[in-house]
């Protein structure tokens, strides 16, 4: 959490209103203005230029696969544009990549596109709460206005292992031009970092990964009384200089029923 100047009033009065010992955790959370040498992107030896090792024209293929290991689709990421900025201050810079990606079946015919942005600023990178939308969550809104509201996922560029990663995803407000009919959401919480780095093996080979542990969950908000959810487990395998590279999602008996793995990475 990052607090502009007008930020840190606001935020002083309310640790005086919490009670002391929760008070002293929040302060003892909050950075300092500078980045230590040791959580600089030069110390951990991450390319903040380019997020998650994402170049000019690169291209990855993420392979699908089902609960029987058999093929159920592809997800293939192109780079479209690098960009930087820095804060009001100038004393922060964060470098963003401009993905499209596509979602296609095994046929490779598209089902889904969207843009994604990643970025990386200071000792963390982060990729776009929209990543976690569910296009199949709002087919049945045809036709109506659509508001989303996106919450990126932090990956801090040296986890620590039994440490909890804030919570993201994105949000959509369905509404029509005279009344809100509902809100749909699809979130990542509790997210653990459970062990390593150690190594993770895929066909675009092998990387040093932590493994990260969280809860998702799936909501459809049409009153304040009426929400329709879904939770589900999934274990992701985070390589700090590459991004994800493997994901496991678990239904609610605790089987897996969906694997993404990193098929390819390479520029064009």
């Amino acid at each position: 959490m990052f607090l502009l100047p007008s930020s840190r009033l606001l935020y002083a009065i309310v640790l005086a209103q919490l009670p002391l010992h929760v008070a002293q955790a929040q302060v003892a959370q909050q950075p300092t203005d500078s980045v230590p040498a040791s959580a600089s992107p030069a110390a951990t030896g991450i390319d903040c230029h380019h997020p998650f090792g994402l170049t000019d024209n690169n291209e990855r293929v993420y392979r699908l696969t089902d609960s029987d290991n058999k093929p159920s689709g592809e997800v293939r990421m192109r780079v479209v544009s690098l960009s930087s900025e820095m804060n009001k201050k100038k004393t922060v810079e964060t470098h963003k990549v401009l993905l499209k990606s596509g979602l296609y079946d095994t046929k490779s015919r598209l089902l889904n596109m969207q843009d994604l942005t990643f970025s990386c600023r200071q000792d963390t990178s982060f990729i776009d709460g929209m990543s976690e939308f569910k296009p199949e969550s709002i087919r049945s809104f045809r036709d109506r206005k659509l508001e989303y509201a996106p919450v990126a996922l932090a990956w801090p560029h040296q986890p620590k292992v039994g440490s909890q990663l804030p919570a993201g995803g994105s949000q959509v407000q369905v509404s029509s031009s005279v009344v809100d009919i509902a809100k749909v959401s699809s979130f990542v919480r509790k997210r653990k970092v459970v062990s390593g780095p150690a190594p993770v093996t895929t066909p675009a080979g092998t990387f040093s990964c932590y493994k990260i542990e969280s809860e998702h969950e799936d909501a459809t908000q049409a009153r304040k009384d009426m929400v329709m959810r879904s939770t589900y487990k999934v274990v992701d395998y985070y390589s700090p200089s590459m991004g994800i590279v493997k994901t496991e999602v678990y239904d609610k008996k605790g089987k897996l029923s969906q694997t993404r793995i990193l098929a390819s990475a390479k520029s064009q």
